[in-house]
């Protein structure tokens, strides 16, 4: 049986009183690209240079291709590591600072200069290798900073937050590179970020990280469409799921700001009468009266709201709409006539809603949790 390609059981690590990361455990295939994803602070840096070995853990195992080297120095863990600061030698070459690792193992020059070459042909970089590090644009030098880690052939690459430097159209780019890289080598990889936008566009799977436990791991789907808790459902999407604070009623609907919204099946066994819930539902399952968009007809009784914002993206454009005080986004086609005070009629699609435990913050029922 093939070993995963990295098994974390139970890893913890406490600074003084305070819990960076919590009891984690999780595993990733070999050759996966296994996105942690969370807010600045949430510990998904530490959590990757325990793995790493740049800090002790406290408790807990790492398993690398079915090796325990949760003891091991950094160097003796097989694995590469990719920052945001793309830490390169200024008074290098690139075709230096490629081969500087291989160098120091002592390989054979022939053998160091034709993986260079290898590798900068892959990474686009063939044309700039007598250059300067100071003579490439961002992108460009992470791009080195991916081929050096490349040429150590680890079992694990470890990249932490190594877009965040670039500017919005560079990330997209550079993300694609490395998407196509990995395919290409299928290496086991864990790669951390912020961004949940990155998450969903690059992991195979994702992993949610908040306050140092990790709340929810799935593929991208998963996590988008059946949320585990309040966190996951608030974070990731953009813009954020609409959560609303309803009462269950004995009809097996819930009851909002005196309108009574019909829940599916797979919720209603959920309910206790007069329980206080929140319902999440995303903004493209919100329908808009006269937008082509709409889901379904219009119910007999749709809910009437204020537009407070309009706010155009070129191939949609959001709504934020006022119900008794209460604010919900949804979106509507780019040609959709709108002005803010306008009055709408809207609808909830309701075989997409969620509800969750206003206690718990997680999601009330089996089928909702995924």
């Amino acid at each position: 049986m093939t070993p995963f390609g990295l098994e974390v059981e139970g890893l913890s690590k406490r600074y003084g009183d305070a819990r960076i990361v919590d009891n984690v455990s999780f595993t990733a295939a070999e050759g996966e690209l296994l996105v942690l994803v969370g807010p600045s602070g949430a510990g998904k840096s530490t959590l990757l240079r325990l793995i790493a070995g740049l800090v002790p853990h406290d408790s807990g195992t790492i398993r690398i291709r079915g090796r325990d080297v949760g003891q091991l120095p950094p160097a003796r863990r097989e694995t590469a590591l990719v920052f945001q600061s793309y830490a390169l030698f200024p008074h290098m070459t690139i075709a230096e600072n490629l081969s500087f690792g291989m160098r120091a193992r002592g390989v054979e020059r022939a053998r160091s200069d034709a993986r260079v070459a290898e590798v900068a042909t892959a990474l686009g970089l063939g044309p700039m290798l007598t250059r300067y590090p100071r003579e490439l644009s961002g992108g460009e030098r992470q791009r080195v900073a991916l081929g050096r880690a490349m040429l150590r052939e680890p079992e694990l690459f470890l990249m932490d937050e190594p877009l965040s430097n670039l500017d919005a159209q560079l990330r997209v780019q550079t993300r694609g590179e490395i998407v196509r890289l990995h395919s290409r080598l299928r290496t086991t990889t864990l790669y951390v970020t912020h961004d949940q936008t990155e998450a969903l566009g690059m992991g195979d799977r994702i992993g949610v990280v908040n306050r140092g436990r990790l709340e929810q791991i799935g593929t991208p789907t998963e996590v988008y469409h059946h949320p585990r808790s309040l966190f996951v459902a608030r974070f990731i999407g953009t813009p954020a799921m609409n959560t609303l604070p309803v009462m269950a009623m004995p009809s097996e609907q819930v009851e909002w700001h005196g309108h009574f919204i019909d829940l599916p099946k797979r919720l209603q066994s959920a309910l206790s009468p007069r329980a206080e819930l929140v319902l999440g539902v995303r903004p493209e399952d919100v329908s808009v009266q006269g937008s082509r968009w709409a889901q379904g007809a219009a119910p007999a009784e749709p809910i009437a709201a204020t537009v407070d914002l309009v706010e155009p993206t070129g191939d949609q454009i959001y709504l934020e709409l006022e119900v008794h005080g209460s604010l919900l986004v949804t979106r509507v086609e780019p040609d959709f006539r709108i002005r803010r005070g306008d009055r709408v009629n809207f609808w909830f699609h309701t075989a997409s809603v969620h509800l969750f435990d206003p206690r718990t913050e997680l999601a009330v029922a089996e089928g909702n949790a995924g």
